[in-house]
């Protein structure tokens, strides 16, 4: 899994961030675009992959330590195995704990117990704390804007300050928000993250133009949490 750190050049990062400039010049709103790497740690998916790679080694050990022995003067064969009780409780401990390291480590692996409800709810709730960890709520004017981009999860919030929210419903950023998932999936994030602010500024100004004593109050940066 690529980290947000590593997602993008020093100068995407300068073209984006000019970009904000360019966007509140024309508006009191504040824009912050946020990238994170994962929005959840979803630990039960780390664990259902370590009981079924604890389960999988129980069998790969069951199986190849059977020894098939025929009974003198009978037709009938006997299965014995060298995979005791105690072995077969250690495999299960030891398999259980690698198997959720190697989850943790390579993410990919737990992907496939993750429900997509899961990953919204994950994505919705770390959205709403970088609302708050950069200081959007709580400008003069209530204007400020987040773009929420989640790159384990392939998913894009866009949230709005209370000024925001009595004006633009969250289907006013719809486009927005598919101006963002079109560059994730055709590898051109910067420029569609810069027509997603584009965009942004376009539908604050019509509601909040920017006033002559305007003032930045949040540094127009692109934000990356690892």
């Amino acid at each position: 899994m690529k980290k947000a750190s590593n997602y993008f050049t020093e100068e995407d990062k300068t073209i984006i961030e000019q970009a904000i400039a360019r966007a509140e010049s024309k508006t009191s709103g504040e824009i912050v675009p946020v990238i994170t790497s994962v929005s959840g740690r979803y630990d039960r998916s780390e664990d259902i992959f370590g009981v079924l790679f604890s389960l999988t080694l129980l069998t790969i050990a069951w199986l190849s330590t059977q020894e098939i022995t025929s009974i003198a003067g009978q037709w009938e064969t006997e299965v014995t195995t060298m995979v005791t009780l105690p072995w077969a409780v250690a495999i299960i401990f030891v398999g259980f704990i690698a198997g959720a390291i190697l989850a943790s480590f390579f993410p990919a692996l737990r992907l496939i117990f993750i429900s997509k409800k899961e990953m919204q709810q994950e994505v919705e709730r770390k959205a709403i704390e970088a609302f708050h960890q950069f200081r959007i709520r709580g400008t003069k004017g209530a204007t400020g804007v987040l773009i929420y981009v989640s790159l384990y999860e392939h998913n894009v919030r866009v949230l709005g300050d209370e000024a925001i929210n009595e004006k633009l419903k969250q289907q006013d950023w719809d486009d927005v928000c598919c101006l963002v998932v079109e560059g994730m999936k055709s590898k051109q994030p910067t420029e569609k993250i810069v027509e997603a602010i584009e965009l942004s500024g376009q539908l604050l100004a019509e509601h909040f133009p920017i006033a002559e004593d305007d003032q930045n109050e949040l540094p127009n940066k692109l934000q990356l949490i690892d």
